[in-house]
């Protein structure tokens, strides 16, 4: 029988205890923010990347797309109209045209900020949220190439020794097969839409050594996640902001799930032990 010698040293290896019981059974897991922190903050900048590092999501995750002079750029459209000071088609601009953008504008109007509450951003390259991914070690990046640009990425990745942290992510078969072409150990999370063939899905990701389903939130059932985690893959939903659907996905069991608002997430995983 082991015999404390002081009431405060048995209060301290009971706390060290419940503290690691907490880190060890909160159910966080797959917290990936979209756009980065986009609920708070201008979608696919580098300051809502670090604000989804901040949170603690698992993953954040961005959009890409190729410059007409070979650059990769993070934005979600093919243009820049819907969130910066001017529309541009980005594969028909430069990188140098592109930086002269702000691409918080949008953001900026749409909730009445000042300019000095929401300041200017610029449009980030891959290479610059790689570098901040790697600045700490909890938070990983996944990739959604919305253009041909899959091995100009993965370059990008490996020239920062960065292929342990990230993984990809879209709807395109091409492309997502492409990274597994490129990367066999990048895992890739492939987008499935709400009326997806669940079980065709299912043969195509083994086959092409998918790790995960991504399922749209408004056809995600529960027979669903059943029949992809029967067969051996992780699943997952895109993407949930609001509170009473993230707790409908909580409920699921799911391994990944996408959100704007991962400190919302986070909250409602620790709130629903």
């Amino acid at each position: 029988m082991i015999i404390f010698k002081s009431l405060n040293t048995l209060l301290l290896i009971c706390a060290i205890s419940l503290s690691a019981f907490s880190q060890h059974t909160i159910p966080v897991k797959g917290v990936t923010a979209h756009r980065g922190f986009s609920a708070a903050y201008p979608e696919n900048t580098l300051t809502a990347f670090q604000a989804g590092i901040d949170a603690g999501a698992d993953w954040v995750e961005l959009d890409i797309h190729k410059t007409k002079d070979g650059k990769i750029v993070v934005s979600h459209d093919a243009s820049t109209g819907r969130v910066a000071d001017k529309s541009l088609i980005i594969a028909q601009a430069s990188y140098q045209e592109l930086q002269k953008l702000d691409v918080a504008t949008a953001f900026r109007k749409s909730r009445g900020l000042s300019q000095k509450e929401c300041p200017a951003e610029k449009m980030p390259l891959l290479e610059e949220a790689v570098k901040l991914i790697l600045k700490q070690k909890a938070t990983k990046l996944s990739i959604q190439p919305k253009a041909d640009c899959v091995a100009e990425a993965i370059g990008i990745v490996r020239k920062l020794g960065a292929e342990n942290r990230v993984g990809f992510n879209d709807a395109s078969l091409k492309y997502m097969s492409q990274v597994k072409q490129f990367a066999p150990r990048i895992p890739v999370f492939w987008d499935r839409g709400p009326e997806t063939a669940i079980n065709e899905d299912i043969l195509t990701a083994k086959a092409m050594g998918f790790e995960t389903l991504v399922i749209n939130f408004k056809g995600i059932t529960p027979e669903k996640v059943r029949l992809v985690k029967a067969a051996g893959l992780q699943v997952g939903t895109w993407t949930v902001s609001d509170k009473d659907t993230l707790l409908k996905m909580i409920k699921l069991g799911l391994d990944r799930i996408y959100t704007d608002d991962p400190a919302l997430l986070i909250l409602l995983y620790k709130e629903s032990l």
